[in-house]
């Protein structure tokens, strides 16, 4: 459910007509609900009501100030994973102790921030990284909490470039080789072994890749425990996938997802943290743009927008499919005719869709896309020189910018001209 909903024939975000937002700050524009995203949050923190457990919002699907400081009110952990992603988390209002720092290539310098800034743990992804962090911490002094991140060679059954549970993919390192690593983390100073990571991949619409992983980390805990490791907390990652297709079948609910974990690894007595971005965020923005043209081709037309692909990658980057449809409600008996929907990007692969069943649209009209909320503004870039869009949330009637569009000259300013380019003809 997500609060986007046509009213008298015109969508609004919440209580905010769209085409209100859009003569605001033009378009292209990102637009997010306060509402579902606090809905998205609080459906996982119920689904693990009555466990001791974190619910660690994972900041690389949304990272706006705004959208983290509502995720801290919550009471939500995060999930970072590079130093600047922690400087947003401590600049939104998370403390360190809620902050948890995973990612395969943290630097020395990374290390050092999150150590002296706080953390609640590092989830440890290779032999020399634990070597490294033993070093950093022992340097300043401190212990530092660690799990491992085990790779259980369980296909998620998501696109390639998402999965992250399998033998070949570059996160953690392999569960047959589990013991021998947390043998070695046992022996080397400043690290604290607390617990187990797992994350197999993103967009998982089924629950069984999470059973079996979960079924081998509970097999895991046991082990570790006799071999002499007190571990207390389980990372569980993320993935729980999103309805991009309303016209499919929708993913397992948060719910469902919380009965896997009780049934899997409810009996060990952990703390249990999951990682959730996409779900919380990702139905929670509409990507909005206005027509430039409809253009006639040869044997297809073609929709174009204000909005690119360095606006909203995901269908260029994964084929990725979002719902798109006109802020202004069709009529009930207007005719679909296929399009392709593309962008003014000089690329061919500047394309959102292909025969896209569309109703009639004129230059002008406002183009809504749905499930925009996750991997959209943060996967966004200046390419053509096109000014990064603005961002905006919304709660109740109210909305408010909460990133805004920079101007050509901000953008063409960041750039500095060598002195023995000065004067250059």
């Amino acid at each position: 459910m997500d609060h986007f909903l046509y009213q008298n024939g015109v969508l609004h975000a919440e209580e905010v007509a769209i085409p209100e937002i859009a003569a605001s700050v033009g378009t292209p524009f990102y637009v997010y609900s306060t509402a579902t995203l606090t809905r998205h949050y609080q459906l996982f923190d119920d689904a693990l009501d009555g466990m001791d457990h974190l619910v660690c919002y994972a900041m690389k699907a949304n990272s706006n100030q705004a959208v983290l400081r509502l995720m801290a009110s919550l009471g939500a952990g995060v999930d970072v994973v590079s130093g600047g992603e922690y400087r947003r988390a401590r600049a939104a209002g998370f403390s360190g102790d809620r902050i948890v720092f995973s990612g395969v290539g943290k630097t020395v310098e990374e290390m050092e921030l999150a150590l002296t800034g706080g953390i609640r743990q590092f989830n440890i992804e290779s032999e020399p990284e634990m070597v490294a962090l033993s070093e950093v911490a022992s340097r300043l002094g401190v212990s530092v909490p660690i799990t491992v991140r085990v790779k259980p060679d369980v296909d998620a059954k998501t696109h390639e470039k998402i999965a992250t549970g399998k033998s070949e993919n570059k996160f953690g390192i392999p569960i047959a080789k589990a013991r021998d690593v947390y043998r070695q983390a046992a022996t080397l100073p400043g690290l604290e072994v607390i617990g187990i990571d797992v994350h197999i991949g993103s967009q998982l619409t089924e629950l069984e890749p999470f059973e079996t992983a979960y079924l081998k980390v509970a097999e895991l805990t046991e082990e570790l425990r006799s071999d002499g490791h007190d571990i207390r907390r389980l990372d569980l990652g993320g993935g729980l996938g999103i309805p991009y297709e309303r016209s499919n079948e929708a993913p397992p609910l948060p719910t469902d997802y919380g009965e896997v974990v009780r049934r899997t690894v409810g009996h060990l007595g952990c703390e249990i943290e999951i990682e959730p971005g996409r779900l919380i965020a990702g139905n929670a923005g509409l990507l909005v743009a206005s027509t430039i043209y409809v253009k006639e081709g040869e044997g297809r037309d073609f929709l174009i927008l204000d909005a690119a692909m360095n606006d909203l990658i995901r269908p260029a980057m994964y084929s990725a499919f979002h719902d798109i449809f006109p802020v202004i409600e069709p009529d009930a008996g207007a005719e679909y005719a296929p399009i392709d929907i593309v962008g003014p990007v000089c690329e061919t692969g500047d394309t959102f869709t292909r025969q896209r069943p569309m109703p009639p649209v004129e230059a002008g009209d406002l183009i809504a896309f749905r499930s925009a909320g996750a991997y959209g503004a943060v996967m966004s870039s200046e390419y053509n020189s096109r000014p990064l869009i603005p961002e905006v949330l919304v709660h109740g009637d109210q909305f408010d910018v909460i990133r805004a569009r920079p101007t050509y000259e901000d953008m063409i300013n960041r750039d500095s001209i060598p002195a023995w380019l000065e004067g250059l003809d």
